[in-house]
């Protein structure tokens, strides 16, 4: 299966008070460590990346010289993830059947659980990379900030990315909720609601989402330990 890599880089950081995507992290923007992992995948015949009107001609820039081998593109993306996840569907060619949507973000994903989440996909069935998680959760009312319930954590998993299916599905996913004016935060709960069975593929190695401060120095740690015997340059 021929396979598209969207990457949403769009979002303007506000948590962390400034925006990420070109942020350097171990000699690398931060969007760079994704396409440069896409990249590096024989599966991965298309990236699409989509960012602000601001950044489209420095991330085009960066996509030209990671991602030599692949038909690589940069789009305009929307106010909302969900809005930037279409816009670099609709890019998506004809001969790519699977498609698979990662946030920019997420610096650390590997091919190892890229790979993983791509052997889960087939016909009415998406997939997406998650965590157990290990923290009691609490329902609390929005208000008050009592608790209403106490959740069993044995059958909760924290959403990652990328998440996966095939092409026409995931565009089929995003058209009708656009029809509906229902909006997610992630790309799996619009194939859940259009029928599509989503199974969650255990990440395996750090995969979280830059968010704040800390994360940064996190993240770039990981990803020098990572490359230390091979150093990665854009």
């Amino acid at each position: 299966m021929r396979w598209a890599a969207v990457i949403v880089a769009a979002g303007r950081g506000t948590r962390l008070g400034r925006p990420k995507q070109l942020l350097e992290l171990a000699g690398v923007p931060m969007v760079g460590w994704s396409i440069q992992t896409f990249a590096r995948m024989e599966e991965v015949a298309q990236i699409v990346v989509a960012t602000e009107t601001e950044l489209l001609e420095p991330v085009r820039t960066l996509v030209s010289s990671l991602a030599r081998r692949q038909d690589a593109s940069v789009v305009l993306g929307g106010a909302l993830r969900q809005e930037s996840a279409y816009a670099a569907l609709r890019a998506v060619t004809a001969d790519c059947e699977g498609a698979f949507v990662h946030d920019g973000a997420r610096p650390l994903v590997t091919p190892h659980d890229v790979r993983a989440g791509m052997r889960a996909v087939g016909p009415g069935r998406g997939a997406l990379l998650a965590s157990p998680v290990v923290d009691t959760i609490k329902e609390v009312a929005r208000d008050s900030h009592g608790v209403v319930a106490t959740l069993d954590r044995s059958r909760l998993w924290a959403a990652q990315t990328p998440q996966f299916a095939l092409a026409l599905d995931l565009l089929h996913a995003h058209r009708q909720a656009r029809r509906d004016n229902v909006t997610a935060t992630d790309d799996a709960a619009l194939l859940e609601r259009v029928g599509i069975e989503t199974i969650v593929v255990p990440s395996t190695s750090p995969n979280f989402k830059v968010t704040l401060p800390d994360d940064i120095a996190r993240a770039e740690a990981i990803l020098r330990e990572r490359f230390s015997e091979h150093p990665v340059s854009p």
